[in-house]
């Protein structure tokens, strides 16, 4: 009867299994953006903290609508595991490094479900990742506009706290919407 199920999805099997390893990765990215926040808080950068709160909020949104479009359309999703989460931080600089590097492996991770839905021809589930594909290249010119201000601006004493008020405008910047 399990095998059944599986048959009739509208999910392909092999898509399913990377869009719950996909789950794990928003998971991971969520919980990486929340300590990225708790040291911004720690170290009084407001904005910066604040940013990147909402930023982890947003990744675990990313993570439900994948989860319930897996469970809507006859699969199951997974609740991930989240470990080995990095709390040590040495500037703001190499936050937003990090959460460069973060977005480009989720968009790599997304293209690569894609790939593997005309392989397998998923038309539904390339069909709902492409809201992904806008929102990956939005994610990535935010970090990347983030980073750009540190090339510009000194970020000793007066220059990071400028630095940390610019940080707010920045994604409205990338997401006009």
């Amino acid at each position: 009867m399990k095998d059944l199920v599986r048959q009739n999805l509208l999910i392909h099997v092999d898509v399913l299994d990377l869009l719950n390893k996909q789950i794990k990765q928003e998971a991971q990215s969520s919980a990486a953006y929340l300590a990225m926040a708790s040291w911004c808080d720690h170290n009084g950068l407001v904005y910066s903290a604040e940013f990147f709160y909402e930023q982890s909020k947003e990744e675990r949104d990313h993570m439900m609508k994948i989860f319930h479009f897996i469970n809507d359309n006859g699969g199951t999703a997974y609740s991930p595991e989240v470990a080995n989460i990095n709390h040590d931080f040495t500037s703001l600089e190499e936050i937003f490094e990090t959460a460069l590097d973060q977005e480009i492996a989720i968009t790599k991770s997304i293209h690569n479900i894609i790939y593997e839905c005309r392989n397998k021809r998923d038309l539904t589930t390339e069909n709902f990742l492409q809201w992904y594909v806008k929102e990956q290249m939005e994610e990535e010119q935010t970090m990347r506009r983030a980073l750009e201000l540190f090339d510009l601006i000194n970020t000793e004493n007066v220059g990071l706290r400028f630095l940390d008020e610019r940080i707010k405008e920045i994604r409205e910047e990338a997401n006009p919407e």
